[in-house]
């Protein structure tokens, strides 16, 4: 039912509309906690509720609890399989810097970098996150930085908001980036994501497609992409795959695959 709906909003250009709507139900429904979670914090700097909403979800605890989460899971994956002691690392995608804003004080003497398309995002991090290097990219792709130059690149639900054509200029382009034997680790909508699919999109999922669910503003939360393992494995194919998470729909909500690849 959740997949028509989508369709339909999507057809009749209602899903960003329908989108904001549903950040103000969830910002009302969250306001008590979230004042609460902020005076237990008060010197942990937030950034605007629209811009968490848009890059995760309309929580300060999630927000809090999950990017300091993530940023120890994902250095404990570059130490894991990392060679360079003072690793550069680059966040694809920053957002409001939920997952990098921790990453400095996790694996010392690293130069930790950022990176998204969202100016309002980039803004609020030039002036309130400290100890990283943040730029303003467009949704071409395009980054500027030296070839070879980051030890290890994450993109967490990154690709899950592009265009086909998208997944392979930025392929590329993260490819040029990152040095020979170099991490990357990204998040997929794999196979737990097939519970939402229309029929014909999980015909063509299964095929080992992509499916695209266009028709609002690429890169925005509500365009979407979902990956086939077998799509995954092509795109990446001059990559060593050193890891597969495969997640699985949990209590109805799906989680993201996670591939951490290391360049040939």
């Amino acid at each position: 039912m959740k997949a028509i709906v989508s369709k339909l909003l999507r057809q009749a250009n209602l899903l960003f509309f329908a989108d904001e709507l549903r950040f103000y139900i969830h910002k009302n429904r969250n306001k008590n906690r979230n004042q609460a979670f902020r005076l237990q914090h008060p010197d942990f700097r937030f950034p605007p509720d629209y811009l968490i909403y848009e890059s995760f979800n309309m929580s300060y605890e999630s927000y809090y609890k999950s990017g300091k989460s993530a940023a120890q899971s994902f250095v404990d994956i570059y130490i894991k399989y990392g060679d360079e002691k003072n690793p550069k690392i680059l966040d694809w995608g920053c957002g409001p810097a939920r997952v990098v804003r921790h990453i400095p004080a996790l694996i010392q003497d690293s130069r930790v970098y950022g990176t998204d398309y969202n100016k309002d995002s980039i803004q609020w991090n030039k002036k309130n996150i400290e100890n990283i290097d943040f730029n303003l990219n467009e949704l071409k792709a395009s980054l500027p930085y030296e070839s070879e130059f980051f030890d290890f690149i994450y993109g967490i639900s990154i690709f899950t908001h592009l265009s086909e054509k998208m997944h392979y200029d930025w392929k590329n382009e993260l490819t040029r980036v990152l040095k020979k034997g170099g991490i990357l680790l990204l998040s997929m909508q794999g196979n737990s994501f097939k519970t939402i699919l229309t029929k014909n999109e999980i015909k063509e999922f299964e095929k080992g497609n992509i499916v695209v669910r266009g028709k609002v503003k690429e890169g925005h939360r509500t365009y979407s992409a979902f990956h086939p393992d077998r799509y995954v494995q092509e795109l990446f194919a001059d990559y060593d795959v050193l890891e597969h998470r495969e997640s699985f729909s949990n209590n109805g909500k799906q989680e993201q695959d996670m591939w951490v690849l290391c360049k040939k």
